[in-house]
Parts: structure tokens; sequence; C-alpha cells
């Protein structure tokens, strides 16, 4: 069946066939591959498709616009270059809005789903004009209600439902902004949500939930001591895509988390406070140059993986349209889609065509955007064949890693996928930085009392050597964390043993159930003393466990004033209460804000701890509590200390017990003329938790030191002569 544009019925006022004799209507150029980029007088627009017959570009005056003000249609012969469809048009600029309508086989087995009854956003638009409460169900390529259903053929037009391409320009005062480079020796990762972080009434922002409202915060990252912002999704997605409601409140659910895009290149517009055409552009530029001036990086999280076009009874809103057998990874019956990522689709990334579009997509967020990294979600399924197959040296992981324009950006792989790839410490090249899952689960699982962990605690403390060194990456290839955005919060971690999901709508069934967690003997918010101090305890431990770990840490946004989801672990659909920044926390958990502030300063104090290599025999002493050597088989084994040499810096001799009971530990001997002083001790209460520096109490007797339970501490080596006011 081959669906051709004189089905869609419409009848514009203005429709030309690009003759030759149009002089505002010329052949235009095939480079760059794709977008709408002003050039001269007009705008060069460019488009890929192999299999379209017939290929249209439609202009628009408003987003929500049913009819275009002018048709342009290409001439095979004058407008295309191998699978490269282009036009030059005089007389349009920025701002002008765009879409396309193509033609060709609608064919699902044979992978083919050309219809021009859809209004298609370009791959490579930069900006999205959106239109409010966008329905996905107008896109659909088939008709919804036919039992052929994807066999069959929509004739419903959706141009007044869908969201419109803008062009836009590059004209941008980026002063003397140049990239941080910060290393990973320096690096403290911060993660957050643009919306959730300023969003909540009590922010104290002046323009919440936007990029604008990042830039307020910043003082508040730079006293945190956080060295880059790690931001969840930003590229254009569809919030109101889902069809779920929370079946207590009977309130929509959204797609909060936005790991959904439908462009790649567009920032996200309602992050945005002005919405006139292509100001996202400007806005997000405007926080990135605020944020290299304050010292900060700025990292995305990158969503290269799928689409929001979901699986063949999804909406067809670009690639779909364009040329589906290309883009996406088929099954044998080519109706289907080969699912790696849980959402329908997969990417067909290691296709020459595919890798352009994503290098593409990389290279403008650093040359156009000023970004500094980017983490790739589900980065496992970009070493992908078009069968599925996980490849030895996949082409796209290496075009990444080796492009010259990419060469100083950081790239972090979420080294998994929804296919069973798990790859951390094997991810493709040195390059590569990789979120170390086994660091949390193992600190996780150590500090709730599992048996038989201590040796993997002390490897993921050492930068997890273990997974890393055979294949010749370092402990910078490892992005250390306890909490993500994806599970629970700190807070959480300590609160509930169960997730708590049910207002996903999901029956509970989503998220994980290997969550590692205590609840410290009460399900959620607690009043009891005992229990409160324990869960404060717990925090201490996570936090001083993720900052003293060789590596790269990064922090959970919130985390830091034990931000709850009241034991949501999967809270992509709440755009509320349950994920907003509750800022009042800040005060009413100062204890643990002081915490997290001190142990990042903490680090940074003590270079020896985030060195760029593993540590040796001659860096590192390890001890059970009675002096000896601790025994890594003995799944008893709950308690041991090390003491790093600091060569240049003063020894720390680090103390871990995850018993239920006090465990006593025999202190190394010093020099004549040091001694051991306290620097940190989680199971105090603040302020003599952490001492600042020159503060350090001395430890009494020099002898020994009487570990609390479910605690950790730092000794610090010192000059016995040099007096500290405490």
């Amino acid at each position: 069946m081959s669906i051709t544009e004189s089905a869609t019925g419409q009848n514009p006022a203005k429709d030309f066939a690009a003759s030759p004799e149009e002089s505002d209507i010329q052949a235009g150029n095939p480079l760059p591959i794709g977008g709408a980029q002003e050039q001269g007088w007009g705008v060069n627009f460019v488009l890929f498709s192999r299999h379209a017959t017939a290929v249209r570009l439609e202009l628009y005056q408003h987003p929500e616009d049913c009819s275009p003000t002018r048709i342009i249609r290409f001439d095979p012969v004058r407008h295309r270059t191998g699978d490269i469809w282009h036009v030059w048009v005089r007389g349009i600029s920025a701002g002008q809005l765009y879409g396309y309508r193509v033609e060709g086989p609608y064919l699902p087995e044979e992978g083919h789903r050309f219809n021009p009854q859809k209004l298609l956003l370009d791959p490579y638009a930069r900006a999205i004009a959106g239109v409010k409460d966008w329905d996905f169900s107008a896109a659909h390529g088939y008709d919804s209600s036919s039992r052929l259903t994807d066999l069959s053929v929509s004739t419903v037009d959706n141009a007044g439902t869908t969201p419109k391409c803008i062009v836009t320009h590059d004209d941008f005062d980026w002063g003397t902004d140049t990239p941080l480079k910060h290393s990973a020796s320096e690096a403290v990762v911060y993660e957050l949500h643009v919306r959730g972080f300023t969003i909540h009434p009590n922010s104290g922002v002046t323009h919440p939930g936007t990029f604008a409202g990042l830039i307020e915060r910043i003082p508040y990252f730079q006293d945190l001591g956080v060295t880059a912002i790690e931001l969840m999704p930003v590229l254009e997605f569809n919030e109101n895509e889902s069809q779920l409601f929370n079946p207590i409140t009977g309130e929509k659910l959204k797609n909060y988390w936005g790991y959904n895009p439908v462009a790649f290149f567009a920032p996200k517009q309602s992050y945005c406070i002005g919405r006139p055409h292509g100001q996202h552009i400007q806005e997000f530029r405007e926080m990135v140059k605020a944020f290299h001036s304050a010292g900060i990086e700025v990292f995305l999280d990158i969503v290269l993986n799928h689409t929001a076009e979901n699986d063949e009874l999804g909406p067809t809103i670009s690639l779909r349209g364009l040329e589906n057998s290309i883009f996406y990874m088929l099954q044998e019956n080519r109706r289907y889609y080969r699912d790696f990522t849980g959402v329908g689709n997969t990417l067909n990334a290691n296709h020459p065509v595919v890798r352009e579009l994503v290098t593409s997509v990389l290279r403008y967020w650093v040359m156009h955007m000023h970004v500094d990294g980017f983490r790739f979600d589900l980065a496992s399924v970009l070493g992908r064949d078009e069968q599925g197959n996980i490849l030895r040296d996949a082409p796209l992981l290496e075009d990444v890693a080796e492009d010259p324009i990419l060469r100083d950006v950081k790239i972090i792989a979420e080294a998994w996928d929804a296919g069973g790839a798990y790859q951390v410490g094997s991810f493709s090249t040195k390059r590569w930085t990789e979120w170390n899952g086994r660091f949390r689960d193992d600190v996780r699982r150590f500090w709730i009392g599992d048996e038989g962990m201590s040796g993997s605690f002390a490897s993921r403390i050492c930068g997890s050597s273990d997974l890393y060194e055979r294949s010749g990456k370092g402990p910078a290839s490892s992005l250390n964390f306890v909490t993500c955005h994806d599970g629970f919060t700190l807070n959480d971690l300590v609160s509930y043993k169960q997730k708590d999901n049910i207002e996903n709508g999901e029956l509970n069934r989503d998220g994980s159930d290997a969550n590692y967690s205590d609840n410290c003997g009460v399900e959620g918010p607690s009043q009891d003393p005992a229990v409160e101090k324990m869960r404060i305890r717990l925090i201490k431990n996570f936090l001083l466990t993720l900052f003293v770990s060789r590596g790269v840490p990064m922090l959970l946004g919130g985390d830091e004033f034990r931000r709850t989801q009241r034991g949501n672990n999967n809270a992509y659909c709440q755009d509320n209460q349950v994920s907003w920044f509750d800022w009042s926390l800040l005060e009413k958990h100062k204890e643990i804000h002081r915490f997290t502030r001190g142990m990042i300063a903490f680090r940074r104090a003590h270079p020896v701890l985030r060195k760029e290599k593993f540590y040796t025999d001659e860096d590192i002493k390890w001890f059970a509590p009675d002096g000896a050597t601790p025994h890594w088989a003995d799944p008893w084994q709950k308690s041991f200390a090390c003491l790093i040499l600091g060569d240049t810096e003063p020894d720390l001799f680090l103390l871990f017990n995850a018993d239920i009971n006090s465990v006593g530990f025999y202190l190394p001997a010093l020099p004549t003329g040091k001694i051991w002083r306290l620097a940190v001790d989680t199971s105090r209460t603040t302020p003599y938790d952490l001492f600042d520096p020159g503060k350090e109490p001395p430890v009494q007797g020099q002898n020994g030191f009487l570990l609390e339970p479910r605690s950790c501490a730092i000794l610090l080596e010192d000059n016995s002569e040099v007096p500290h006011d405490n």
C-alpha cells in the first residue's frame, strides 16, 4: 500500500511545486544533513528519507494551526541528492514554524510506515513550538478503531494537535565562555530535575521550574561544593503522553522525568520563562553560561536509545514516518520492534545514518550549547547491532569516544539496558566513565548488614579495581553513587524496606524490588527518637562512604537535606509534591546538609582520597579490629579499618562498623611527635560528628578507638605539639 499526499484532503491557499521558475524556491544544499538553517536571504531545509516517494514542507504561523500558510513540494529531481531531500526558500527566517509530510509505502510487515496524514517533526529541529495538552492519539499512523490495528491506515490529519518545528539562529553572546574541563579528581556531580528543583512554592526563586530558576540557585551549589550538575532529560518530550491515573487521587499522571524524547536537538520549552519561537534555546545558553561563570560544569542525561514513538501501536511523530526501517531495530517480522529499552522501540544505533544523527546531536549540544558532558541512558543499547547482538567494538561507541569535537567532553555510560546487558567494568574504551551500579549495591548491602560484603565494600571505596583494572581503566572510570533518580532517595533508603509505588497506577509492579534498604524498625516516617537517630547515622555512613571513595562521586539532588518521595522508588510520573524539592527540609535537616557539605570539603582537602589511580599495597593497609589482617572470606566480618598513607599529606585511618554491636579497634602506632585526631564520627550528633579543619580533637589514649554500632569514623594524623581548639 502506498499513501500519497492527495489523501490528505487539504486545500491550502499557497501550494508550490518548487518549479525552476520560482526564484524564491531553489534546489538548496544537501549538507549539512538535517535541519533548517538560515542561508543568505532564506532558509535551507534538509531531510533524510530513503524510501519516500514524495516530500513536502509545510510552513505555519501558529503552533495550533490546522492548515499551513504555505506548502512546498520537493521535486525529486532537483531537490533530492541520494537519500537527502533539500530545498532553499527565500524570504523566511528564524522563528518560522514548519513540519513535513512524507509519502511512501505503508507496509508494516516490510518495516515501512509512511503516512502523509501525519505532520512530522524534523529530527534535526533545534526548537519545538508546543501545543497545549499534546495528545499522541491523533498521531497514530493507523486507525485505532480498526480490528486490523496497525495494519490499517489512519486518514485523520493531525496538524492542529501536534507541535511545529522552529527555524532558529545561533546568535548568542557567549563572551569569554569556554569549557571548564574539570578533572575527574576534582569532580563532585549533583543530579537534579530542572523543574522539580525549584517548582515547589517554597523554593524562593522568581522563575520556578525553569532554567532561569537554576541560575538563581547557583550560590547554593557553590556553597555545597559541587563541580557539576547533571540534568535529567531536557530534550523536548511530551509530559502529557501518559494515559495512567493516580488510583488514590484520580489525578492524571505525567511523563515527569522526560525519558521519552521527541526531538534530540531541542531544549524543553516548558523549562523556559518566555515562549517566543526559539527563545528557550537562549535561556538554556544563559543557564550554561552562568554556571560556567560560577565554575560549575553542566552535564546532560541524554536519551539516544529510543524515542516516544514506542512500539507498533505508538504514535508517528518523526523517525517512524521518515524512515522506520532504518532508524529502528526491527524483528524478522518487520512489523514489530526489538525492545531493549523497555519502552517499545530501540534505535538502530549502529546504522551509519543513525550514527550520523547521534554524533550530530552530541556535537550540537557541545558546540552550540556549551555543555560539558553527557550521561548516556541505557548506553549498552548503543553497542548493539541491528539484530540486537552486543558488538565487541561498536562503531557508534568508538565514534563518540574518538570524535575530535567531543575529545574533552565527559562521556558517562549507564552500562546496562533492559535487554539483559550489564557491562559495568567492561563498557567500551577507556574514554568512557560508567555509572557504577556495583558501588551502589555493594555499599548499600554492607551498611544494611548483609553477610559477606566487607571485601566488596573495600573494593568499592578503593575505586573498584576488581571491575576496571583488567580493561586498563582507572578509578576515574567509576562514577560512584549510592542513590540516583531511579530508586529510593537517601532518606527513603533508610526509611522503607518495601517500595510504595501505588500512586503510579501500575499496581505497585513498577520500580525495582532489589532496593537493599532498611527502615530502622518502622516503615515510613517515624517520631521515635531511636529510629531517627539510627536513620541519621546510616545517612551519614552512606555520605562518608561516597566521598572517601576513589572515583567520581555523584550526589542525588536533595539527599543533602533528606528529600523524600514517600517510599516511591520510580517517581517518573509524579509531577507533584512526591518529586518536588521541598526546601523547608533544608532547615529541618540542617545537620545532614552540614555533614554533606563538610564531607565534600574533606574530600577536597585530602587529595589522597581522589587520586586517579588505584591504591597499591604501599598506599593502603588493612586491619581487623584486633589489628590483624582482615579475613575477607569470613561472612560474619562486618568491621574493619584501613590506613591510607598520605605521602606529603597526613595519613588517614578509616574505620567501618556495620555490626549491630560496638566494636573496639586497635590504632596503628604513629612516629614520635605524631598523634591521631578525630575528624569524623557518624555516631555523633552535630557539630561533633564532623570537625572543621584545625579543630579536630585528639583521640583519647591513642591506642584504641570504640566505634559505635553501624557507624564509621575518620582519624587524622597530626603533630602532637600543635594545639587545636575544640
